[in-house]
């Protein structure tokens, strides 16, 4: 039996500063659980600006083995964060089995965010599962359900007309810079950083107005990342930071200190990375506006789109029909066996006559026939929550038991 568990600390429920110490020290912790803790089958490490996730495969020998997975997980990761492990309990929610599954699919569809409905949460997933398959900590349970959670994100976006909305925490921290910047055409912005946030924010403030940009890479990359993006490479921050009146940063190998600005000398800081990029006291320099995460999760607005209820009842039903469909697993294994086993019997019976390659063939296709629409069948009546009657038609008509599972784990049941 294996259960899934997800750990969250998130704008909602911790400190930044809490945010930020886990996306350092916690994700080699996690991956240290997967090799070392016995009933931990699989994890995968969601870290975002806004957000700590650690999605667990638990593979439970013992009852209470979650509650075992838990204590093991919180301890580990405050130990590696250097966070009091009372203060991370506090700051953590535990969602079991289905509701994990109903939590996964709404990180994924930008219904959990600061910015409801962002563009890059979904991408940013799917990076968390390329992640686990490097360091080889998920598991097959694991891709089905990220899997599916992309899946619905996207469902998401082409039912109720998100896709083209601009949604982003990138795209809220310019609109509450607006304010500060008369035009964005006469603006010199630097942006600091190469990756995939990066991108997003060159287009954002390019949407914007802005023509002057340059950008700064503590890591030497800033030529290569300039000629994709047409743009003007700065190798020395200090000197691009002393002509910039708009620094961005999006990295993850750069802290800004306030000795890199000139007192008196007026420019917004943006500080969209984390862990942060840009060091508080910048904000108490004479002249410098520093506008980083706790000031735009502060000031975000709550909803972000009319289609909100309409979004999170896509998201309910996906996630329904993930349990229901993890809870006929059962059911229609026990069918296919049943079926499978039979045709097996008449293969061999058959070969012994001299049957053809093609007689296999044709009969095996026609099992695959009979088993298809039942299947369908059982699924449905699984989202129905009929499953009660599909176990007493297969003890009845096959001689099958299938055992019913417990509502909260079964959801994480194999499935053959």
């Amino acid at each position: 039996m294996l259960v899934l568990l997800c750990l969250t600390a998130n704008h909602r429920n911790a400190s930044l500063d809490i945010l930020e110490r886990l996306s350092i020290g916690a994700p080699q912790a996690t991956r240290a659980l997967v090799d070392d803790e016995l009933f931990v089958a699989g994890a995968v490490v969601l870290a975002t600006c806004n957000r700590f996730e650690a999605y667990l495969d638990i593979e439970e020998p013992l009852t209470g083995a979650d509650v075992v997975a838990v204590e093991s997980v919180v301890d580990a990761m405050a130990t590696a964060s250097d966070i009091p492990v009372d203060h991370l309990r506090a700051s953590l929610e535990v969602h079991h089995g289905s509701d994990a599954v109903a939590h996964l699919f709404a990180v994924t569809s930008g219904l959990e965010s600061i910015v409801v409905g962002e563009d890059e949460i979904s991408g940013q997933v799917r990076r968390a599962l390329d992640a686990a398959r490097e360091e080889g900590t998920t598991s097959g349970e694991l891709e089905s359900l990220f899997q599916k959670a992309t899946h619905t994100s996207r469902g998401v976006r082409n039912r109720i007309g998100l896709r083209g909305k601009h949604r982003s925490l990138v795209r809220l921290a310019l609109e509450m810079a607006s304010t500060r910047v008369a035009d964005w055409s006469q603006a010199n912005v630097l942006v600091v950083g190469t990756g995939k946030y990066a991108a997003v924010t060159v287009d954002a403030v390019r949407a914007r107005g802005a023509i002057n940009i340059g950008v700064f890479s503590p890591s030497g990359r800033a030529s290569a990342f300039a000629a994709r993006y047409a743009l003007a490479p700065r190798e020395d921050f200090a000197e691009a930071a002393a002509l910039a009146d708009i620094v961005i940063t999006c990295t993850t190998d750069a802290v800004v200190h306030a000795n890199a600005f000139v007192p008196g000398r007026r420019v917004l800081v943006i500080d969209l990375g984390l862990p942060r990029n840009v060091d508080p006291e910048v904000g108490q320099v004479d002249g410098v506006d520093l506008l980083d995460l706790e000031t735009i999760r502060l000031h975000a607005p709550l909803e972000q789109f009319r289609a909100h209820d309409d979004a999170r009842a896509i998201v309910g039903d996906a996630a329904n029909e993930f349990t229901a469909d993890r809870l006929a697993g059962p059911a229609i294994t026990a069918l296919r066996q049943e079926v499978l086993g039979v045709l097996d019997t008449e293969i061999a019976r058959a070969g012994k006559r001299g049957a053809s390659e093609e007689v296999e063939s044709a009969l095996r296709h026609f099992a695959g026939v009979l088993l298809h629409s039942p299947s369908v069948r059982i699924r449905e009546l699984a989202v129905e929550g009929r499953l009660e009657e599909v176990r007493m038609a297969l003890q009845v008509l096959h001689g099958r038991t299938v055992e019913e599972p417990d509502v909260d784990d079964a959801v994480w049941h194999h499935a053959g």
